[in-house]
Parts: structure tokens; C-alpha cells; sequence
């Protein structure tokens, strides 16, 4: 289960074309904003990697992630960036929640070198995607046979609330509709 004092959300490469490449790209966004404005509103920390060459996060997300400065990588794995590794282990959280692009690629990449470390990954199904959906799949299966959880945004966000009584959740309501 996912614990409020444990998890932080990892934003990975939603940048320009590469995002307008991408199978059901509303979807992607629309789940990465309400992850973003729960994980936002719980008071847990967010990281997000741009992938070198590939142009800015989009508009639509660097407006929610004000005073959250992008890490730029040239590794597809971010674990593979000493400011990323760096950033993680600083933070002192074990569960890490993966949103972002491809899901075959730096997703993948990315969740497999955090599971070699010992974290708890958390796949956020509905909020990683590939140019294929058929790639997405295949990153997805592998990650979860490896020991990656599967969740979905609407899961994540109610475990990490707990309870209809938190003065959090008439909030997180909103968010999630």
C-alpha cells in the first residue's frame, strides 16, 4: 500500500512532439494532471525529467509544477542522471509512482533500475504511454512481472488519502471527478 510519507510521484519526459506522438494522448495528460494536483494537494514531493534534445515539458503540465525545476537527461533511465539519483535518495522516500513517456522506454528503463535499488515501484497505468499501444503493453507486463505494482491515477490517489473523514478529501473529489 501506498503510504503519504513514502511515495513521491516521478514525471518523466512529457515533451513537446514527443508528446503529440503519443497513443491517447488526452488520456495521458488528463491522468497526469489529476496525479499532479493530488499528489500536489497530499503535500508530497514531485519530480520531473525532460529527456535532452527533445524540447520543454508541455505548457498544459509546467503549469501545475511551478517552482519544480525539470532535471534534463541524456540516460533514458533517469536513475542513469547522478542529479536525479541524487534528488531521489535526498528525498528519503522508498515508493515511487511513474507517470510520463514511453512506457517502454524511460519508463521501463527507468522502473527497472529502481527496482535493482530496492525501491517500490508503483506503474500509474493509465498515465504512462507510448507511441504504440501495443509498446506500452509489452513495458507495462514486463515492469509488472519484474515486481512493479500496477495502479491506476484513481487508486493511487484514494490509497494515498485513506479515508472519506481526511479534511483532504471533499478535495481530492474534485480532483479526481
Amino acid at each position: 500500500m501506498l503510504k503519504r510519507e513514502e511515495a513521491v510521484l516521478v514525471v518523466i519526459d512529457i515533451q513537446g512532439n514527443l508528446y503529440l506522438a503519443m497513443d491517447d494522448r488526452e488520456e495521458l495528460l488528463r491522468n497526469t494532471l489529476k496525479l499532479i494536483r493530488g499528489i500536489k494537494l497530499l503535500g508530497l514531493p514531485i519530480v520531473l525529467t525532460e529527456q535532452v534534445k527533445i524540447g520543454p515539458t508541455i505548457p498544459e503540465i509546467m503549469v501545475h509544477l511551478e517552482g519544480v525545476t525539470p532535471i534534463v537527461k541524456n540516460s533514458f533511465s533517469c536513475w542513469g542522471d547522478g542529479r536525479f539519483r541524487e534528488t531521489l535518495e535526498n528525498l528519503g522516500r522508498r515508493q515511487v509512482l511513474i507517470s510520463g513517456i514511453e512506457a517502454h522506454v524511460c519508463a521501463y528503463q527507468t522502473s527497472m533500475d529502481l527496482l535493482a535499488a530496492g525501491y517500490e515501484v508503483y506503474i500509474v497505468a493509465d498515465a504512462v504511454s507510448s507511441r504504440k499501444a501495443g509498446d506500452r503493453e509489452i513495458g507495462i507486463r514486463k515492469l509488472t512481472s519484474a515486481g512493479a505494482v500496477l495502479t491506476s491515477t484513481e487508486m493511487a490517489l484514494f490509497e494515498l488519502l485513506k479515508t472519506a473523514t481526511d479534511p483532504l478529501a471533499k478535495e481530492m473529489f474534485r480532483i479526481i471527478k
